[in-house]
């Protein structure tokens, strides 16, 4: 065996005794610099890692609230319920973490309250970085950690939820591996590597809240503030996903409820073409809506192309116009309400969502034929709320227009669709062009009677 006389690539890690308890008001940086100047140990050096429990960085910042009820304290944390299970909730937080109990905390605390995340793990960061460069003049990577648990995997680990002077992630992509094979999807969570390696000699209940890790200086960046950095100082916000590039975004029981609460109106698209596999995953969604007599009443006609919506749409505006001018509408309040179809023309995909009452029972007397149809109407109505839905689920914008209802021979007629469908609208679908309006609080509450 051939050596090179290069040294193997190694790193070495620590716990620093000594960390006192942290109260309200204490400076860390101060506190990690004296611990680290103890007996024995070697001191800190430009390259080091640091790896700070937050649970002291929340103390330090007087994140312990007075709280005999936990999950109030949740509660005031939580942006998003994402799953929950009996008494456990996994939620975003306030700081864009996805996480068990929004990462309040009722350890290490004395009785009657509970410990929060600090507000901006990423500044704390900051603040012990520099605090350090001042007391030691030390240039050190800085990462605030706290425990969480992974979906698809038994276990917790530490993570990074806040960062200074650390190469969060390391972007691989565009080099090729040891077989010249290309790297198109490697970007390595440097930061969480770093946090759970500290968590190896920190423990859980050995009071040992700090670790140094020595030996990986390029993980290290300066990012200073005193104008000596690289101004790159990238920290552990972003090592959290944005919600367009989450494919896990939703949580299991609550995955139906946050689409629902997902499903506006939108009326404005992008240019994006639409995936039309994502459309026929949203039909294979609607047609489990309830049906009378165990029937299939809805029917979706896809039009994919820009030809057959225009087609469409010239023909149903000039129907629309015929019978607003029978009506005895003027002009300009014709030109105006033709205006409001314009959410279907500038849509890049639509949708006409039919009726067909095959199964469909007929009585002697029109009373029970009227609720028959009723039914149907119905069924078709739970149908079209499920594509929707599962539409928000795709990310996708939707818009229902009840516009083809008014022409549906027309519609018929330019679709070639059977004279026993009838439209129920339209769905014009699209990825959105902003971000939804707030939707006005409502409570079920008003809209619940109770004999």
């Amino acid at each position: 065996m051939s050596d090179s006389g290069a040294a193997a690539p190694a790193y070495r890690v620590w716990a620093l005794p000594g960390i006192p308890e942290v109260r309200p008001g204490d400076d860390l940086a101060k506190i990690i610099a004296a611990a680290a100047a103890g007996d024995g140990l070697p001191g800190l050096a430009d390259g080091d890692v640091l790896l700070v429990t937050s649970k002291i960085v929340s103390k330090a910042e007087g994140r312990i609230m007075e709280a005999a009820d936990r999950e109030a304290a949740i509660d005031q944390e939580t942006v998003r319920v994402v799953a929950r299970r009996g008494t456990l909730r996994i939620v975003e937080n306030r700081q864009g973490l996805i996480m068990a109990a929004a990462g309040v905390d009722a350890s290490n605390t004395a009785a009657g309250t509970v410990l929060l995340l600090p507000e901006d793990p990423d500044a704390s960061a900051r603040a012990i970085r520099d605090g350090l460069l001042a007391a030691l003049g030390v240039r050190v990577g800085v990462v605030v950690t706290d425990t969480f648990g992974r979906p698809w995997r038994s276990g917790l680990t530490d993570v990074a939820i806040g960062a200074a002077g650390v190469r969060v992630l390391d972007d691989l992509r565009g080099g090729v591996d040891a077989y010249g094979n290309p790297l198109s999807a490697t970007v390595v969570a440097t930061a969480d590597e770093l946090a759970a390696a500290g968590d190896l000699v920190k423990g859980k209940a050995e009071g040992l809240p700090v670790a140094v890790v020595r030996g990986l200086p390029h993980v290290v960046r300066d990012g200073g503030t005193d104008g000596a950095g690289d101004g790159d100082d990238a920290g552990a916000r972003d090592l959290v996903r944005t919600a367009e590039n989450d494919m896990f975004r939703l949580g299991t029981s609550e995955a139906v409820r946050e689409a629902v609460a997902l499903r506006r109106t939108v009326r404005e698209f992008t240019d994006d073409p639409v995936d039309p596999g994502a459309v026929r995953r949203a039909v294979a969604a609607a047609v489990t809506a309830p049906a009378p007599h165990h029937t299939t009443p809805w029917r979706f006609v896809l039009l994919e192309s820009e030809r057959s919506r225009t087609e469409l749409l010239d023909a149903m505006r000039e129907a629309w116009i015929a019978d607003l001018r029978g009506d005895g509408f003027g002009e300009e309040s014709i030109a105006k309400r033709v205006r409001r179809g314009d959410v279907l023309r500038n849509a890049p995909y639509l949708v006409v969502p039919c009726l067909v009452m095959d199964g469909s029972h007929t009585y002697p007397d029109a009373r029970r034929n009227a609720a028959e149809r009723e039914m149907f109407v119905v069924a078709n109505g739970a149908g079209i709320q499920n594509f929707l839905v599962a539409l928000a689920g795709e990310q996708l914008g939707s818009a229902w227009v009840s516009s083809t209802m008014f022409c549906r021979d027309v519609v018929r007629d330019v679709l070639g669709l059977p004279a026993g469908w009838d439209p129920m609208g339209a769905v014009a679908v699209g990825r959105p062009a902003a971000p939804p309006r707030p939707r006005p609080e409502r409570t079920g509450d008003d809209f619940v009677v109770v004999r």
